[in-house]
């Protein structure tokens, strides 16, 4: 079996293999500010009444946080007013992004997780089955306990190696999704596999796996492995691990090889994920603004390489920076990344979504060019569709801060 039918056939309590259509147990379901109003209207047209587990259901204020609008903070009013009435859990404006937040207090392996939104996938990096549902399914998910899937077919990202210096987990999933292409795993499940995976930090793992989905992915999925267990032991949930893994002869319609010490620094250039390249064909792109974090890369890991790259210099691009979360934000500061970021010239953001999705904190100009950390790069997703957004990791993003263009991080690197 792969990674996804062990799952799903431990959750539904029979044997599930690709293609098969299952009821499962669901448990953690979440919404956020802009799909969670949706969520909850219809939850109430549909009369659903109590949600089937209110302490794991949870509401994320993230997207538009702090409110730039009376309308989207009347959504606020909406999902706080919810909250109290059913009993879910509410995660307030500056509690940091719901995908971050879900990794480091909610998910654990093996469990299945349904988000009212795509980059839910992010949990796969702990080896749960996560997946992004539309609204109404999320509305009755909250109600019931449980989803209906069809079982996906699974596809092996097969990893060797180690990373190379100023080679980072966002430029191996921008590698691959350029040579498989945005509707490359369409409804499969993304499996990493291989010796390569042990090298990856959990950090690493939910990098690639948030963005599973760039290229049609229903789920990302890791092996739950010794580093899985470290990382929940460090957060005192240790009770929540259990060992999983792909069978040796599990099938797989499709496979990749990737080796990780032959990787370079990638950029995905406007306006498709897909459209990657290694950093060499874009270099001395003028960048008007540069943002660091999101869900992908607004993790401490992602910060400290920043600081580290930026400390002692300053950023000749317009610089933002949003931690993914009130953890992240206070560890940075007792670790000195934020002060040395903010001495470069940064901007910070409180812990939330920040630009990435277009609605505040850093739109962009008609003709101004983006080199951000997100996971999407579409024609108008930071606000103007008349901007460019080029996609690359922490290290290529400081490397081009400092010098107000597309630059290769691997030239500007004093350590590994």
């Amino acid at each position: 079996m792969t990674l996804a039918e062990k799952i799903l056939s431990a959750r539904a309590k029979m044997p599930c293999r690709a293609g098969d259509i299952v009821i499962v147990p669901v448990d953690l379901v979440f919404a956020q500010d802009t799909t969670g109003p949706l969520a909850v209207r219809q939850f109430e047209a549909l009369g659903l009444g109590k949600l089937a587990n209110p302490s794991r259901t949870v509401l994320f204020l993230d997207h538009a946080a702090p409110s730039p609008s009376k309308e989207l903070s009347n959504d606020h009013m909406l999902l706080r007013a919810f909250a109290r009435k059913t009993g879910a859990v509410l995660s307030d404006v500056g509690g940091g992004v719901c995908h971050q937040r879900v990794a480091e207090q909610y998910a654990s392996p093996g469990e299945v997780i349904v988000g009212a939104d795509s980059h839910t996938v992010t949990a796969g990096g702990l080896g749960a089955f996560a997946t992004g549902m539309g609204s109404s399914d999320i509305a009755v998910a909250m109600a019931l306990g449980k989803t209906w899937l069809r079982v996906p077919e699974g596809f092996s990202i097969h990893l060797e190696g180690k990373f190379g210096k100023g080679v980072y987990a966002k430029d191996l999933i921008l590698y691959i999704i350029s040579k498989i292409g945005a509707d490359g795993a369409t409804y499969q499940s993304l499996e990493f596999t291989g010796p390569g995976v042990k090298g990856l930090s959990m950090s690493d793992r939910f990098s690639v796996a948030n963005m599973a989905v760039e290229a049609g992915a229903k789920v990302g999925l890791f092996p739950s492995d010794e580093t899985t267990q470290a990382y929940l032991r460090a957060r005192g949930r240790e009770k929540g691990f259990r060992p999983l893994s792909p069978d040796p002869d599990a099938h797989y319609v499709n496979n990749l090889d990737v080796d990780l010490s032959r990787l370079e620094p990638m950029v995905a250039k406007p306006h498709r994920v897909d459209n990657g390249v290694p950093v060499g064909e874009v270099l001395g792109t003028p960048i008007h603004q540069v943002f660091i974090g999101t869900c992908t890369n607004g993790r401490l890991d992602d910060l400290e390489i920043a600081a580290r790259m930026l400390a002692g210099k300053k950023s000749r691009s317009r610089l933002i920076v949003g931690p993914a979360s009130p953890e992240v934000l206070l560890e940075s500061m007792k670790r000195g990344y934020i002060q040395a970021l903010a001495e470069s010239g940064a901007m910070l953001l409180p812990p939330g979504c920040g630009p990435c999705l277009g609605v505040h904190m850093g739109i962009l100009g008609d003709g101004e060019n983006c080199l951000s950390t997100a996971n999407r790069n579409f024609q108008g997703r930071m606000g103007n569709p008349n901007a460019f957004v080029y996609l690359a990791s922490p290290a290529t993003a400081a490397a081009s801060a400092i010098k107000g263009e597309i630059t290769d991080p691997r030239g500007l690197m004093t350590y590994v």
